[in-house]
């Protein structure tokens, strides 16, 4: 792996342009639940049964009680040394975007200041009337939630089973990856859409794409490097 690690180096100081997509993987070393499975049980709930528009609409007490729960257990969790790495990336590089599926704003905490949230952040809220969108990390947030502005309820700012991405994300995450030279590829399963497709994206456009992550994946045998091990460990090392 020393060769590729060389490599993919090389490229990245070369690089005026470049991207990074980020999967759980990366948060799961920082001690972020994946919320899948048995991990992902809240008294008998699935995330699929909660993280829905008809969920909400059914029972909005339960939702935000779940949110919270999971809030909960994500605010003590810290960057680990490969958020960081791509903060050191992202102050190198004169052009770099981070893109992620994570809505646990680690990145965020970190330093990284580019970045596309695909599927939004748990630490945000959206009024379900005027649309505003605020910050917000109270632990014990009162229910029911109410927009300061036109009073009606909030949910989290998050993109829910069955709703579409932000196309002004999306499309500024497409833009990124039709430029960049080259694109890290970090501890995605690149099974969900479009997150999948987008290494795909940036190939096609000339990238040189590099996946990092502990194990194989659909996505392994498209790339031009994989490096499989811990991103805490391999990151730092592409400085």
């Amino acid at each position: 792996m020393d060769k590729l690690i060389t490599e993919v180096k090389d490229r990245l100081q070369r690089a005026k342009c470049a991207a990074a997509l980020t999967g759980a993987g990366i948060s799961a070393e920082s001690g972020v639940p994946t919320f899948r499975g048995q991990e992902g049980l809240w008294k008998n709930f699935r995330p699929e049964d909660l993280a829905t528009p008809e969920a909400f609409a059914r029972d909005p007490k339960l939702v935000w009680e779940w949110y919270l729960w999971r809030r909960g257990r994500i605010a003590p969790c810290a960057p680990n040394p490969a958020h960081h790495a791509l903060v050191t990336l992202e102050q190198r590089i004169p052009d770099f975007t981070l893109i992620t599926q994570n809505v646990d704003g680690l990145h965020r905490r970190a330093g990284s200041r580019n970045i596309l949230h695909l599927h939004g952040t748990i630490w945000e809220v959206r009024c379900t009337g005027c649309g505003r969108v605020e910050e917000n990390r109270d632990p014990d947030l009162a229910y029911p939630p109410l927009c300061s502005g036109c009073k009606k309820l909030l949910r989290p700012n998050v993109v829910w089973f069955g709703e579409a991405l932000d196309p002004a994300i999306l499309a500024r995450a497409e833009e990124a990856l039709n430029k960049c030279e080259v694109l890290l590829v970090v501890g995605t399963s690149a099974v969900v859409q479009p997150a999948a497709s987008m290494a795909l994206w940036a190939k096609r456009a000339g990238a040189y794409v590099v996946e990092i992550n502990l194990e194989p994946t659909p996505l392994s045998r498209a790339v031009d490097s994989s490096l499989q091990g811990k991103a805490g460990e391999i990151l730092p090392r592409l400085l």
